[in-house]
C-alpha cells in the first residue's frame, strides 16, 4: 500500500488552503459575536499551550468540550479553528479549544501529555466533567484522553474525568506514519508508534467514543476509524464510527460549525450525559 499517498490529504483536496481560510475567517468571527470567552487561559509554561474556553452565556455554567486541532501533531493553532464550537455553542455547550507544542520541537508523546494537561486545567477551573474533541492528530489526542486512566495523571481528579470523546478523521494507529514523509518531523520510531496507538490500549469500563469520517476520505482514514471503534467495542467500551457523505479530510470539520448537523447532535449528547453523570456520582 501507498501510504504516502493515504495520508496526504494536502493532496487529496486540493483546495484545501481555501478551506482552512475560509476557517480562519468563521473563527475570527465567532470570537468577536460569542458571548462570553476567557481567551489564552495557560495550562503550561510554553505560549502555545493555553485554551480558549467558548461559553453559550455569560453565566458561565454549561457542559464542556475539549477540542484539539489536526496538522499532524505539526502544524495549525487553536484559533484557526474556533469556528467549530459554532455548534455546540447553539444547544447551550461550551468549547475550549487547547493548543499544543509542536513536533518536530517536542515528540508526539510530549504532545499527549500536554493534551493531559490541558484536560487537567480545564476540568480543575470548570469544576466539571469533560467531553473531548478532535480532527485528524486532534482526533488521536482524543482518543488518548478518553482512554486515560485520571487517577494516574491527577490523583485529585476523578477517574471519570473524561467521560467520552468524538474524534473526525483521527490518527489512530501510527505505524502507517513511519514510512511516510510526516515521520521526518514525527521521528517516531516503531515502539514508539505502537505505544501511542489508542488503538491499541486498555481503555477504562464507562468510557463512550464516536469516530466520525468523511465518506471521500482515503481507504486508510476511513480504516482507522472502524478499526478503533471495533476494537474498543471488543472491550466492551461504548464506540461506533461514522462516514460523512460527501465529506473530505477537510470539508468534514464543517460538520461542527453546523447545529443542526448529526454529529453536533451526537457531541451534545454526549456532553448532557456527561453532566448526568457528575450529578449521580455527587
Amino acid at each position: 500500500m501507498d501510504y504516502e499517498a493515504e495520508y496526504d490529504n494536502r493532496a487529496r483536496v486540493p483546495n484545501h488552503s481555501e478551506i482552512i481560510a475560509d476557517w480562519i475567517a468563521q473563527s475570527a468571527r465567532l470570537r468577536g459575536d460569542v458571548p462570553a470567552a476567557d481567551i489564552g487561559v495557560p495550562y503550561g509554561p510554553s505560549s502555545r499551550q493555553s485554551l480558549d474556553i467558548l461559553w453559550p452565556d455569560a453565566t458561565r455554567q454549561a457542559p464542556i468540550v475539549l477540542f484539539f486541532h489536526g496538522g499532524y501533531w505539526q502544524r495549525q493553532h487553536p484559533r484557526e479553528v474556533s469556528f467549530v464550537a459554532q455548534g455546540c455553542l447553539a444547544h447551550g455547550v461550551a468549547m475550549a479549544l487547547a493548543g499544543y507544542d509542536l513536533a518536530p520541537h517536542v515528540p508526539v508523546g510530549n504532545i499527549v501529555a500536554q493534551a493531559r494537561g490541558a484536560a487537567v486545567c480545564l476540568h480543575h477551573r470548570v469544576k466539571r466533567r469533560i467531553v473531548v474533541s478532535g480532527h485528524s492528530a486532534g482526533g488521536h489526542l482524543a482518543a488518548a484522553l478518553t482512554a486515560t486512566r485520571w487517577h494516574e495523571i491527577d490523583p485529585r481528579s476523578p477517574d471519570d474525568m473524561v467521560t467520552a470523546g468524538l474524534g473526525l478523521a483521527g490518527v489512530y494507529e501510527l505505524a502507517p506514519l513511519l514510512s511516510t514523509r510526516h515521520n521526518e518531523a514525527l521521528r517516531l520510531s516503531e515502539s514508539e508508534a505502537d505505544r501511542l496507538s489508542p488503538i491499541h490500549w486498555s481503555v477504562p469500563a464507562g468510557r463512550r467514543f464516536s469516530a466520525y469520517v468523511g465518506a471521500e476520505e482515503s481507504g486508510e482514514f476511513r480504516r482507522q476509524s472502524h478499526d478503533l471503534a471495533s476494537a474498543w467495542r471488543a472491550q466492551g467500551i461504548e464506540a461506533d464510527s461514522v462516514e460523512v457523505k460527501g465529506a473530505n479530510h477537510f470539508t468534514v470539520v464543517n460538520e461542527l460549525a453546523d447545529p443542526t448537523s448529526a454529529m453536533v447532535a451526537r457531541l451534545v449528547e454526549l456532553a448532557n450525559a456527561s453532566e448526568e453523570r457528575a450529578e449521580l456520582a455527587a
